[in-house]
C-alpha cells in the first residue's frame, strides 16, 4: 500500500482512494456512488423478488440504493464514463 502526501492511498494498482476529494478508482476505473446506489438498490430488489430478503431488509437495501443515487444524481451522466475522471 502506497500513500502519497496529497492524500491518496493505493493499494496494488487495483484500488486507489483520494481522501481529498473522496473519490475511488477501482482498477482505473473511478467508482461514483451513484452506480453503487444502482447496483446496491437492484441487489435488495433481486432479493426481494428471489424471496432471499425479508421485505423489511430488501426495502433498506432498496432505500439505501435509491439515496445513494439521488446524492449523485447530477454526476449520472458520467457514472458508466469509461476512464479515471480526474
Amino acid at each position: 500500500m502506497a500513500t502519497h502526501s496529497e492524500g491518496i492511498v493505493e493499494l496494488g494498482g487495483l484500488f486507489r482512494y483520494d481522501s481529498r476529494h473522496r473519490r475511488v478508482w477501482v482498477m482505473g476505473q473511478r467508482l461514483h456512488h451513484g452506480l453503487t446506489g444502482a447496483l446496491v438498490a437492484g441487489a435488495g430488489l433481486a432479493g426481494l423478488a428471489a424471496h432471499r430478503f425479508t421485505p423489511r431488509g430488501g426495502l433498506e437495501w432498496a432505500l439505501l440504493g435509491s439515496a445513494l443515487m439521488a446524492h449523485d444524481w447530477h454526476d449520472r451522466s458520467v457514472w458508466l464514463a469509461r476512464g479515471a475522471q480526474e
